[in-house]
């Protein structure tokens, strides 16, 4: 189960190289950096554009993935006008866990069954188990904002060479997933109805904020192709 607990994991060590990134050990920077702390809250310096940039050019070891990712989606969804926190929260634990191994495949850590298509997972939503049927629900959602955000280009080329669908067809299924997931007992008991609500409610919106975190940070070598440009005049156009 996908929670967002990235922002809460984060604690004295992350604010500590935060501001000692931003300060580039001048003693009166880091003293002005540690009063807005202090004023302010963590928060203030994790949305701060200067903290961004900062985190992605320090050395890989000054800075987690859990805080990398965080801040990444953080900023990708301000920059599209979603100032939501507990989002960007369960966004960046969405990146994290399918990120390693096949997840990405499954809709729990320990579950037997991998699902390549979306069509498998709707098909599987008729079971009486209620978790599992929040869990495939649910992973409807991730999974097809996982492939719509990250690796879109993926999907634009499977539209070409194979007639398969396109991004707004994964757009709608996963806004189903979501608001369906958010309809079960088991989202209310661990307090995901709301950012599921929120996920599907702005699925676009959150598709186009992670193509720019893959198009800019992840896979920037294809910047250049048609392909890529067109869907980013597209999506232009439809906001």
């Amino acid at each position: 189960m996908i929670l967002p607990n990235v922002r809460a994991s984060f604690g004295r060590a992350e604010a500590a190289a935060l501001l000692g990134l931003l300060s580039e050990g001048d003693s009166r920077a880091r003293d002005r950096l540690d009063d807005r702390l202090r004023e302010e809250g963590f928060d203030a310096i994790l949305d701060d554009p200067r903290t961004l940039n900062a985190a992605l050019t320090a050395p890989a070891s000054a800075v987690t993935p859990r805080l990398l990712f965080y801040l990444l989606v953080r900023h990708a969804l301000l920059e599209g006008g979603i100032d939501d926190r507990t989002l960007t929260d369960y966004i960046a634990a969405l990146l994290l866990s399918f990120g390693r191994d096949d997840r990405a495949y499954r809709v729990d850590d320990h579950h037997p069954d991998r699902f390549l298509y979306l069509v498998d997972l709707v098909a599987a939503m008729d079971t009486p188990d209620g978790r599992q049927q929040f869990l495939v629900r649910a992973h409807l959602g991730n999974f097809a904002l996982w492939l719509t955000g990250i690796f879109p280009d993926w999907v634009t080329a499977r539209v070409q060479r194979r007639g398969a669908p396109g991004l707004q067809y994964y757009e709608e299924m996963g806004a189903s997933g979501y608001r369906a997931a958010a309809q079960t007992a088991i989202a209310s008991e661990h307090g995901l109805d709301r950012v599921l609500r929120a996920a599907a409610d702005t699925f676009p919106d959150l598709r186009v904020a992670l193509n720019r975190v893959s198009d800019r940070y992840l896979f920037p070598t294809a910047a250049g192709s048609i392909n890529r440009l067109l869907r980013r005049v597209s999506d232009g156009f439809d906001r």
